[in-house]
């Protein structure tokens, strides 16, 4: 799979949906700003690094995965289902990145200059992203290798004991 950049969502989106994800995030954002000052910075950061508008999109998205679906005719239940998983990989292949760009940015930023420390703590997000995507790709594939050994195996009638299925 190789990732590209696909601007067709933007045209089947509602107006509304944007909507919910701006007030959403809004509302998050405020809360965390709430949270800061009752408690303090640190605190009120945890919940402003909170994916703001990821539930709306997963959401969203489902949805307009399963309508599209279901306009060719199609059961897209589990289509959308898949959309909105592979959305929550994505976002979480992304917050690994930004934990490995904030522990990065924690750990040197009192000894070194602010702009290298950001472009060094760029870097590594980059690098933890880029590697946590390819490594969930491997796993993946393997994954789907292990299952579909499983099936010609259960085909044949041969014995699935020994095999391994993810």
């Amino acid at each position: 799979m190789k990732v590209k950049f696909d601007t067709s969502g933007i045209r089947q989106t509602r107006w509304y949906e944007y909507l919910i994800r701006f007030v959403f995030g809004g509302a998050v954002t405020a809360l965390a700003g709430i949270v800061a000052k009752r408690w303090g910075p640190e605190i009120g950061g945890l919940f402003l690094a909170f994916p703001a508008i990821f539930p709306a999109t997963a959401t969203l998205l489902q949805k307009n995965e399963k309508r599209k679906k279901e306009r060719l005719g199609e059961g897209g239940g589990t289509r959308g289902r898949e959309s909105a998983g592979l959305d929550a990989a994505g976002a979480t292949i992304g917050a690994l990145g930004l934990i490995a760009f904030a522990l990065t940015v924690w750990q040197t930023l009192p000894n070194y200059p602010l702009a290298l420390v950001l472009a060094g703590a760029t870097l590594v997000w980059l690098v933890t992203s880029v590697m946590t995507w390819e490594i969930w790709q491997v796993m993946r594939r393997h994954g789907r290798a292990s299952r579909s050994a499983a099936s010609r195996a259960m085909a044949s009638g041969g014995d699935t004991t020994r095999l391994r299925i993810r």
